[in-house]
């Protein structure tokens, strides 16, 4: 609303405004209506305004305009702010009217004065306001309502230029904004519910919605039986102060008035059932004890004159609910039920289409597994839509939709057919054939068979009536009909009759393809059918009067011997199998269904083959998971050998070193280059034991094959003789592999002279590499991109036993002392490694082939870093003595050690595990830090190595171990594999004492 116009600003009055007022002038209450009666009659005495003929004429001016205008206005006045109104402001008082006239302000409007006074202070403060559908709660009918209004507070100023009261127009705004927000409500619900096809979800998403548009405690919305009584509702919504009340109802519970109303579509508003007379019987109030609830909207919706379906609104709290409200509730009722009709015919609309859909697979699955011949052609041209397999089991397997059908079948033509096609679909009208020739080439190339079929050319037309195309389905009936014109000539004569019907034998006889066998009980073939020719190549006549026991493999000959006896003694056979012999020398396997008679023996055998092979298959396959898994097993027990060997060799090298270094007897330093050398041996078998059970030390990194082979064909030739010719297929386009460099070129050189030992009167030996791709399912048990490397030898091969157990460890074939039957295993476990397999092709005589598959790796190979120099220690003379602390589990190496580095000069701490060697650490007692890096306790080498640098961060530290799954983990820290030489050690210690930086380097 727009403030009244003032003269001088936006305060009303002010002085100087008319004169004072005399006698009983009281023209300005004149009018009013009803407020101008009742201020007229007032009695003004008893109020702090006192009669109107003593009111200021600011007071009379502005009373006069509100008696005069028809929008609610009203003037608060004086020190009790004395409250008068219009006509127009009596709706908005309610019950308050008219007791209000002449009250004070905080009297009137007690209920909502802690909202407003705020605004009336600083009315009278002389600041004019504006509000624009400001919410006002408040109590003017006996309860307390949510209000909405527009309205304007002005100050009026008195002659005296003070504020002595405020004016105020007004406009209630409730139906308006709560039509707005009804509006805004339905319009989310609407976009909501569009979005959703199922009925359950679609009642839910109006239940929360309309529950939470009106903060209540419960809603929920259900379907009413065919009697108008049972309310059943799956689920509702709460807002998790009430239980859900999913279920059936009883609504006559509730009271028959009630449940009247709802039938005959009405809405039942309940306000508080503890005051509502309707509700005052026990049942009642037992029912609505039940649901916790204490105020209702129930709104039901008829359809067709019976009450189909209701929507409920509860509230555990006594609630006024507003007409706006009830009318929301049953708006949304409407809504809900039109969305859930949608949702449900569309849901059924789905079911009917996923029905149809079913249906017409199903007939498609009749059509094409239908014993009968059917097709469907279109047009004029007859070209095929359909076939079915029946259809091209009688036309052979050619193309055929797509094309006419003297396209697709050209030997068809001149027969009569074409034309019969063209009749039907000129006519419109169906023609049916009886045992009618076709003269058809049945499999490509295939000269032309007769067969006879019966079949019907039926019209296919459209809504108009007009021929589209033919329905075609018919049987083959050569079989039947040459049987039939048998048995018409079998019924002329007897002695017709009869031949027919041995011919019919011969006839099977003839064309069976299994074998069939008539023999006297000593073996004596005394009839074979033709198909002994073409299954096993031997023809009647070389088989008349021989023994079938001659034909039979040697391994099943008395096998075969027994089931004849058993025939010759009057049983059957249901099924025996055992291999005949073909003419071209191969084996066939047959199995046999055979039964005596009191001269012979009658036997069909069918070829099983096929199907013995395809079981060996599988055999082989299931026994080379087993061999990986016994490798697998194997690999790990040796690794656990490897470690404890590398610490024999380890207390082995070390007592050599110090008998070497105490005796200067040349006789004992041979013998102590003897030891030695039987050291290192068992350390390269200990290496090859570590690769086989994948815990040796490796370090993969991403090579080119063709380079790294090319480089080492010097080597190659060098481990070859001079008869053996070296033949390198690499291509250029080799796809890299992660692999440790040492260790490939290990197992190519192991492959190598092994080829050389299986050549020893000469050959070639034949390394190539390709990239191969395998899909998912291959035998070998791998999938993905590999680089496939394979080194042949054309010597004396190897039986397929021997080659089943080549890559099992220290399995060898060779002479006592010439080899340890690591090489292989070596070679498995370096495939193995890099994610791929390996295995062996090799025959007797035909050499021997070692494939391996690696995987390719992603990463380009590097450029190979230059060897660093050899450690070499210094002079005695130039040795910087120092102490080091040997922390070492294994006693015997832990002497050994300690005994050769006091021989060197070093002062020795020695500790068991970790943590015996931390409080060495505590102060600057030792320089150099020499730990094992498998110790017993919590703590290993490298968790001591990291702790010691924490506590000393200039510390040497050199780890040594025979076990190295873990040794990734002590990046930059030195490693001496065990057993590693005493003198290497010295040297090193010697070095770092030194302040030689490149000794403390990890040597690659």
């Amino acid at each position: 609303m727009t403030d009244l116009p003032v003269m001088g600003g936006p305060v009303i009055g002010g002085p100087g405004i008319g004169g004072p007022v005399t006698g009983d002038d009281l023209d300005f209450l004149s009018g009013g209506g009803e407020m101008g009666e009742r201020m007229r009659s007032h009695d003004w005495s008893s109020t702090a305004l006192g009669p109107p003929q003593g009111w200021p004429q600011s007071l009379r001016t502005i009373v006069s305009v509100v008696l005069s205008s028809r929008q609610a206005m009203f003037v608060a006045w004086g020190p009790e702010l004395s409250f008068l109104y219009n006509d127009g402001y009596v709706p908005i008082f309610g019950a308050k009217h008219p007791e209000a006239l002449g009250r004070p302000f905080a009297e009137v409007w007690w209920d909502i004065w802690p909202q407003i006074k705020p605004l009336v202070d600083r009315t009278l403060s002389g600041e004019a306001s504006w509000y624009e559908d400001l919410l006002i709660p408040m109590e003017r009918r006996g309860f307390r309502e949510d209000a909405w209004f527009t309205f304007s507070y002005t100050p009026v100023r008195g002659e005296d230029g003070r504020i002595p009261g405020m004016f105020c127009a007004a406009i209630e705004t409730t139906s308006q904004v709560l039509a707005a927000r009804r509006t805004d409500f339905h319009l989310k619900l609407e976009a909501r519910l569009r979005q959703l096809s199922n009925p359950f979800a679609v009642a839910a998403a109006a239940e929360e919605a309309l529950g939470r548009h009106l903060g209540v405690s419960r809603v929920g919305y259900g379907v009413v039986d065919e009697t108008a009584r049972f309310f059943t509702t799956e689920r509702n919504w709460t807002d998790g102060s009430v239980d859900h009340q999913a279920g059936t109802h009883d609504l006559l519970s509730f009271g028959p008035e009630f449940l009247n109303t709802l039938r005959l579509g009405g809405t039942l508003t309940i306000h508080d059932t503890a005051a509502d007379p309707r509700c005052a019987a026990p049942e009642q109030q037992a029912a609505f004890a039940a649901l916790n609830l204490a105020s209702t909207v129930t709104t039901s919706l008829v359809k067709n004159g019976r009450m189909v379906a209701a929507l409920y609104v509860h509230d555990r709290k006594p609630r006024r609910w507003h007409p706006d409200e009830v009318r929301l509730v049953e708006e949304v009722a409407e809504r809900t039920w039109s969305a859930l009709e949608r949702a449900q015919a569309e849901e059924s609309l789905h079911r009917a289409n996923a029905r149809l859909a079913a249906e017409g697979e199903q007939m498609r699955n009749l059509f094409r597994q239908s014993p009968n011949f059917m097709c469907v052609l279109r047009g004029p041209d007859h070209v095929f839509e359909l076939a079915n397999d029946s259809y091209r089991q009688l036309v052979g397997d050619r193309p055929l939709i797509g094309k006419p059908v003297h396209e697709a079948m050209p030997e068809v033509a001149g027969q009569g057919f074409f034309e019969l096609l063209g009749r039907v679909y000129d006519r419109g009208k169906p023609f049916v054939g009886h045992a009618l020739p076709v003269r058809v080439a049945r499999q490509p190339g295939a000269p032309v068979e007769e067969r006879f079929i019966t079949f019907i050319y039926q019209p296919i037309k459209d809504a108009d009536g007009r021929v589209t195309g033919i329905f075609c389905e018919g049987s083959d009936v050569t079989e039947a009909k040459r049987a039939e014109d048998a048995l018409r000539d079998l019924n002329a004569t007897l002695e017709q009759r009869v031949a027919e019907r041995t011919a019919d034998r011969d006839r099977m006889w003839r064309l069976s393809t299994d074998v069939m066998l008539v023999a006297r009980f000593d073996g004596t073939i005394n009839a074979v059918n033709p198909a002994w020719t073409s299954l096993l190549g031997w023809t009647e006549e070389e088989l008349a009067a021989r023994n079938f026991l001659d034909f039979v493999h040697p391994d099943d000959l008395e096998r075969t011997r027994a089931e004849a006896a058993r025939l010759g003694a009057g049983h059957t056979t249901p099924r025996f199998e055992n291999r005949y012999r073909h003419k071209d020398g191969r084996y066939l396997w047959l199995s046999w269904v055979a039964v005596p008679d009191d001269r012979f023996i009658h036997a069909v055998g069918r070829d099983i083959t096929a199907q013995k092979e395809a079981d060996a298959t599988l055999r082989q396959t299931e026994e080379q998971l087993r061999q990986a898994q016994k490798m697998e097993a194997v690999g790990q027990l040796t690794g656990g050998v490897a470690h404890d060997f590398n610490n024999l060799l380890q207390a082995l090298e070390g007592c050599l070193s110090m008998i070497g270094r105490r005796t200067g007897e040349p006789q004992v330093h041979a013998l102590l280059d003897a030891g030695q050398q039987a050291v290192g041996r068992g350390a390269k078998l200990v290496q090859q034991l570590m690769a086989f059970a994948r815990r040796d030390s490796l370090r993969p990194e991403s090579i080119g094959v063709r380079d790294r082979v090319l480089a080492m064909s010097a080597l190659l030739e060098r481990a070859l003789r001079a008869d053996i010719a070296l033949d390198l297929r690499l291509g250029d386009d080799l796809w890299p592999v992660e692999v440790d460099p040492t260790q490939f070129e290990l197992a190519v050189i192991n492959l190598a002279v092994n080829a050389r030992d299986a050549m020893p009167s000469g050959g070639r030996l034949t390394v190539e590499a390709v990239n191969s791709v395998f899909s998912p399912g291959d035998p070998r048990g791998v999938e993905g991109e590999f680089l496939h490397l394979s080194v042949s030898d054309t010597g004396c091969g190897m039986p397929a036993a021997v080659a089943a157990r080549a890559f099992e460890p220290f399995f060898t074939t060779k002479d006592l002392g010439k080899g340890t039957g690591l090489g292989l295993a070596q070679v498995y476990g370096l495939a193995r490694q890099a994610g791929g397999t390996a295995w062996i092709d090799s025959a007797p005589d035909h050499g021997t082939t070692v494939h391996l598959l690696l995987r390719r790796s992603g990463v380009a190979p590097a450029v190979e870093p230059a060897l660093p120099a050899a450690i070499v220690p210094p002079s005695v003379g130039a040795r910087r003595h120092g102490r080091v602390l040997v922390v070492e589990d294994d006693p015997i190496v832990a002497m050994t050690v300690s005994t050769a580095l006091e021989d060197a000069g070093f002062a020795v701490l020695s500790a068991a595990n970790a943590e015996e060697a931390l409080p060495h650490l505590a102060d600057d007692g030792v320089d150099v830090l020499l730990s094992d890096v498998v110790m017993p306790g919590g703590m290993s080498g490298i968790d001591l190595a990291r702790e010691a640098r924490e506590r000393r961060p200039g510390l040497p530290v050199i780890l040594a171990t025979g076990y190295s799954e873990d040794i990734a983990r002590a990046t930059g820290i030195p490693v001496l594999a065990k057993p590693y030489r005493i003198d290497d050690l010295v040297g090193r210690i010697d070095a770092i004492l030194m302040g030689d930086v490149e000794a403390y380097k990890i040597r690659e």
